[in-house]
């Protein structure tokens, strides 16, 4: 068989070539399909979708309909005559329809109708029902990534509903029969209290920083201690480096409520309570820490799992959300014993992609 020495391109080689560049240039399209589509069939960047599927198939004109029949097209469109009939039996029958040069296939999203894509040109029946599978794959993810935005911000107002009623109306009762007797001090602890209903009840948004969060501690620490005197002492430490860490709203505020109301009060005497936050490499660690009660490893596992009712305000929650968010390797660690106290552990990375405050 001869062989070339002189460089230049073997017999083939080039088709070869070019048969590798546009497969890959299928992929790619195909890849930006599925992102573009996950919005919906109407959403922002479905437009974008309709103009790669047109360049995938190869088609004279592209459009998607949602459910009340209304068409969105990418390239020339197809007679309203012919478009409309076959639009409005696919969303009757949800089969597909049509025939070269007009083809129209449902998008079904869990097996519910979600809309039509409709297709002319000279395409194969088969390519674009692979399309619209393609299509509806996208539409289903989206939707699951939705559910699950939608899923967390139902946690966390869970979690603020979980709040202690009794705190609330003590802390006022508190405060109200200071007005008279210690204005000053009635007036400094209402300021405390409007900022812990702020950060507790009002706040928006999933994400705050480890520097919010211990300040929320600390301001409800400061009516914690108006409502049960000297038997609360408090100590509260972070270190700077990790003042800047995103972390999911109300992650602390749940851990030492906990152990003021099963520890601490429970409990005969004074109490304290250790809240500290260090760094730990690519790591951030806080600790909440009482010298209360404490409880039967059986009942800690049933506060983290959920599966019981101990009392104990939203422990399943914060460690359901921290593992949603960072991985199952982070989370809540709880660490206790009759007698013996509780302490909380939160380990988090101090940078995540995408958790932003």
């Amino acid at each position: 068989m001869p062989v070339r020495t002189d460089g230049a391109p073997r017999p083939g080689r080039g088709r070869a070539a070019r048969a590798g560049s546009g497969q890959q240039k299928a992929l790619v399209t195909a890849r930006r399909i599925v992102e573009d589509m996950q919005d919906g069939t109407v959403g922002s960047a479905s437009k974008r979708a309709l103009a790669s599927v047109r360049r995938l198939l190869g088609a004279r004109g592209v459009a998607v309909s949602d459910l009340s029949g209304s068409l969105r097209w990418v390239g020339r469109p197809a007679p309203e005559q012919e478009t409309g009939p076959l639009v409005a039996g696919v969303l009757s029958a949800e089969r597909p329809r049509g025939k070269p040069p007009l083809v129209a296939v449902p998008l079904r999203v869990r097996d519910e109708l979600d809309g039509v894509l409709l297709v002319s040109g000279d395409v194969a029946t088969g390519a674009v029902r692979e399309v619209a599978s393609l299509m509806t794959q996208a539409l289903e993810r989206g939707r699951l990534e939705r559910s699950a935005e939608r899923a967390e911000r139902a946690e966390l107002r869970a979690l603020r509903a979980e709040i202690s009623p009794h705190f609330v109306y003590n802390a006022l009762t508190v405060i109200a029969s200071l007005v008279h007797s210690e204005p000053d001090r009635a007036r400094d602890l209402m300021i405390d209290f409007a900022d812990y209903a702020r950060y507790s009840f009002v706040q928006h948004g999933e994400y705050t920083t480890v520097s919010e969060e211990f300040h929320a501690i600390e301001t409800y620490f400061a009516l914690q201690r108006a409502v049960l005197g000297d038997r609360l002492q408090a100590h509260v430490r972070v270190a700077p480096e990790v003042l800047a860490v995103a972390v999911p709203c109300l992650v602390l505020e749940p851990l030492v409520e906990n152990a003021i109301r099963h520890g601490i009060e429970p409990r005969s005497g004074p109490g304290t309570v250790h809240v500290h936050g260090e760094a730990d490499g690519d790591e951030c660690v806080i600790t909440v820490e009482d010298d209360g009660i404490g409880m039967a490893p059986e009942e800690a596992r049933a506060a983290l799992s959920g599966d019981a009712d101990t009392g104990r305000i939203g422990l399943a929650n914060v460690d359901k959300r921290l593992r949603n968010v960072f991985g199952s390797w982070f989370g809540l660690v709880l660490e206790t014993e009759l007698g013996a106290g509780t302490r909380a552990t939160v380990r988090l990375p101090r940078f995540q992609p995408g958790v932003l405050p």
